[in-house]
């Protein structure tokens, strides 16, 4: 069994769609970002960085003490190990994935996010934060445009890269792109959306980004520094 700390967000998602794919048992302990629930003691034993989502595998392969991880490329790369499924067992392969997982954990992701926070949430329009996060995520959405091309998916067959990956395409409109204009990633996107287990995620919960914030969730989510926040 796993329990899985969880807020519907991106990196929320790129979770459970891997464990709804591999079939395996899981348990979803909400924390509610916007309420501060991210400081609670108990969460930070599992996540110290004070971010969703995370895990505790109560079965582990090596039969030992639970094992919990935060960090959601690294929970990818454990559970698909654990799991042996959608992570090439050859060293190409593995390494064709590998490269994948880390340019949308390093890229995609951050930048993305940067674009939604300063499109949609900073309460100071900044015109050129918005127009250079808007250009990167273009510049990016190129990217898996390219790769695409000549290939169903980021790495050739379905993978834990295509799982991290889709979740930051989901808010396309929000993040003020066209994807019409990517016809490749059109094409890789709809076909993922129409998978079961994606489908089946997206049904279960409401994205935390469709309703506007609140004056004291904003604060939480973006008003933390150097100083831990209070529980």
């Amino acid at each position: 069994m796993i329990d899985l700390y969880h807020w519907p967000t991106p990196n929320g998602h790129k979770i459970t769609i891997f464990l709804e794919e591999a079939g395996i048992d899981y348990r979803i302990h909400s924390v509610d970002i916007g309420k501060g629930e991210q400081f609670r003691p108990d969460f930070l034993a599992v996540s110290p960085n004070n971010r969703i989502p995370a895990i505790v595998d109560h079965a582990p392969a090596d039969g030992g003490k639970p094992v919990s991880l935060f960090e959601s490329g690294a929970i990818l790369l454990y559970l698909a190990e654990k799991s042996g499924l959608f992570l090439p067992k050859d060293l190409r392969g593995r390494t064709e994935v590998l490269q994948w997982l880390f340019w949308q954990v390093g890229g995609l992701g951050p930048m993305a996010g940067q674009n939604g926070h300063f499109n949609i949430y900073a309460p100071e329009k900044i015109p050129y934060a918005m127009d250079r996060y808007t250009r990167e995520t273009a510049r990016l959405y190129g990217v898996m445009n390219t790769r695409l091309a000549d290939r169903e998916y980021l790495a050739g067959e379905y993978s834990i890269a295509d799982m991290a990956s889709y979740p930051w395409i989901v808010p396309h409109e929000r993040h003020k792109q066209k994807i019409g204009d990517f016809p490749h990633l059109k094409r890789w996107f709809e076909t993922i959306a129409a998978r079961p287990a994606v489908t089946k995620v997206y049904a279960a919960v409401e994205p935390s980004y469709s309703k506007p914030l609140t004056d004291e969730e904003r604060r939480v989510l973006f008003g933390q520094g150097s100083a831990p926040s209070p529980a």
